[in-house]
């Protein structure tokens, strides 16, 4: 398979230099070639999203939903296709992107809906005779610069509540997402989608990023991706005065209390650390224990953590993959470097067979770490989690908020008042009692505080108020 750009309702070959994919569950498999784009197809791209934003705004919502209605059942069709090849180009074990590929279905038929729902309010007028109402109107041209390691989810719920809010949609996903977002792009195609309403344009973003950013039909831009290169991205925003929201890192924390259910809080952390090998914004990565139960939880943490299978991506057994790339190997493997040197190992899972050519990461546990450390101050981004203990709720509290991130956070306890006193103080956009950090649901809004988050939120209707504007109208009729 060959990438290409698809602008203005035509597939291109882009000139730029090109890149062979392998599947990092063994690397002795070419999976495609991704070939990328010059700062001449991005020009192309703003042009032609801008030509179709007239007539794709002017549709009524419903007929807009129509198309992302046509869109879930290609999807839902192809699920099986789809999942396979993102799992090939970016390692995720194919039981998690086949649910993945599905939640993609979910968030299409979601927004699709809201195609015959309210878009304002009528707002009481001090004057009689005075009609007095708000209504969204689309902004115009969006950017979606989109990560590798939800290759079909997170573009879909951009990307879905962008066209129904009327939009056009220039979508620059990551490179090594790259194939799999062509097969997305060539469905929303055979779901009739108009030419030039979504215009997909494969490219590096130290290439073409700037000049996307830059680029005069741009008005509204939406990332997810590193805490720096996020935070560029908003200042070059703001100083075009674009709307914008960046998602961008997490160092999320789950607290165990002394009276928590050990067996259900080690499978739901095991489950948000080790799941996709680590590789969510969301996965647990700092737990922190009451001193009085700590012997006991890391005990049943350790036999769990041995007991992972470590597996490529298409094996259905697969609980943990590689990681997706050479240069993710390389960085998590820095960080367990550094902890078989300066921290205590409580347990490291082995690798299984057929793992011997890919970018395999064994999960770890490590102890013994200040909170200053960088193994649980920094993002890995990688199957490695860091074991704190804590003298009681307070200290887990101060613990847990000891960061400049603020994603994701969960505690585990039967104690109903500090489940609630949890709720209210860690200092997290999405708080968590008895369940893992990683994962929301796809009608709720996603987000972070702090350094997580440009504080707006993906997903639900909130992500309906960041791609629309509001207008305010009214009409005197005596």
């Amino acid at each position: 398979m060959e990438s290409r750009n698809w602008i203005g309702g035509e597939w291109l070959s882009p000139s730029g230099e090109d890149m062979v994919v392998r599947n990092p569950s063994a690397l002795q498999e070419e999976v495609g070639v991704v070939r990328f784009s010059t700062k001449d197809d991005i020009t192309q791209a703003g042009e032609a999203a801008r030509l179709a934003q007239a007539g794709w705004g002017a549709l009524t919502p419903a007929a807009r939903g129509a198309c992302l209605f046509r869109a879930a059942g290609l999807l839902e069709a192809s699920l099986t296709e789809v999942a396979e090849l993102a799992s090939q180009e970016m390692g995720k074990p194919i039981t998690e992107m086949r649910g993945e590929v599905m939640r993609g279905v979910h968030l299409l038929r979601y927004y699709a809906a809201e195609g015959v729902r309210s878009i304002g309010t009528v707002i009481p007028s001090n004057e009689s005779g005075v009609l007095q109402y708000t209504k969204r109107v689309p902004l115009g041209v969006t950017a979606v610069i989109t990560p590798w390691n939800f290759p079909v989810a997170i573009p879909l719920w951009k990307i879905a509540p962008a066209l129904l809010c009327g939009n056009t949609v220039i979508w620059k996903p990551a490179e090594n997402a790259s194939l799999t977002a062509v097969r997305i792009a060539e469905l929303f195609e055979a779901a009739q989608l108009p030419a030039g309403v979504l215009n997909l344009v494969i490219g590096q973003g130290h290439a073409i990023g700037d000049v996307l950013l830059a680029h005069k039909e741009l008005d509204a831009v939406s990332f997810t991706g590193s805490t720096a290169t996020g935070l560029g991205i908003a200042e070059q925003c703001a100083r075009r005065n674009l709307k914008y929201q960046t998602e961008m890192g997490g160092k999320n924390a789950a607290i165990v209390l002394k009276d928590a259910d050990v067996a259900q809080a080690v499978a739901a952390i095991v489950s948000g650390a080790f799941r996709s090998a680590g590789q969510k914004c969301t996965a647990t990565s700092r737990v922190i224990v009451e001193r009085s139960v700590y012997e006991a939880f890391t005990e049943a943490l350790c036999k769990a953590t041995d007991s992972i299978q470590v597996a490529p991506a298409l094996d259905p057994g697969a609980y943990l993959g590689p990681v997706a790339s050479a240069g993710q190997y390389e960085k998590v493997m820095s960080y367990v470097a550094t902890a078989r040197r300066e921290a205590d190992i409580l347990a490291e899972g082995g690798a299984a067979a057929g793992t011997d050519h890919g970018y395999y990461v064994r999960p770890l546990v490590a102890a013994g770490l200040d909170s200053s450390h960088p193994l649980i101050r920094e993002e890995i981004f990688g199957p490695v989690i860091g074991v704190l203990q804590a003298e009681d709720f307070d200290d887990a509290i101060r613990l847990c908020n000891e960061t400049v991130y603020g994603l994701s956070a969960s505690l585990f306890t039967r104690d109903l008042r500090l489940a609630h006193r949890f709720l209210d103080e860690a200092e997290a956009g999405m708080v968590r009692v008895n369940q893992e950090t990683a994962g929301v649901e796809y009608q709720a809004p996603f987000g972070g505080l702090k350094q997580s988050s440009s504080h707006t939120r993906e997903q639900g209707q909130a992500a309906l108020d960041f791609y629309s504007a509001v207008k305010t109208c009214a009409i005197n009729y005596g």
